[in-house]
């Protein structure tokens, strides 16, 4: 089965702040929903689309998606179970991968 997780409308249209702390749609919580989807073994793939996102900030998607990394989640699950999708911003994707390969465990 895949799963479509589209940012801005299932989550927040202007997400930021790395940290719960820093306020309502932190990238700490947007990685708590993706570790919970890729532990979830009835999902194969999962579609992160970011088309109708206003904004993101650095220490957003550094949180998110580096801190994936982090937490235990290996460069090759999210290779094989993530994939990104953005129609209006061409550099968020390439930054999202850099943040996972600059990631340190």
């Amino acid at each position: 089965m895949n799963k479509t997780l589209n940012v801005a409308s299932d989550f927040c249209k202007t997400p930021g702040g790395r940290y719960k702390t820093d306020g309502p749609y932190s990238g700490e919580l947007f990685r708590e929903k993706l570790i919970d989807l890729i532990n979830d073994k009835s999902i194969d793939k999962i579609i992160v689309n970011f088309d109708g996102l206003e904004t993101s900030g650095s220490s957003f998607l550094e949180e998110a998606f580096g801190g994936l990394i982090r937490q235990g989640i290996s460069r090759e699950t999210i290779k094989n179970k993530l994939f990104f999708e953005c129609d209006d911003d061409l550099t968020i994707i390439p930054l999202i991968n850099q943040y996972i390969e600059e990631a340190l465990i």
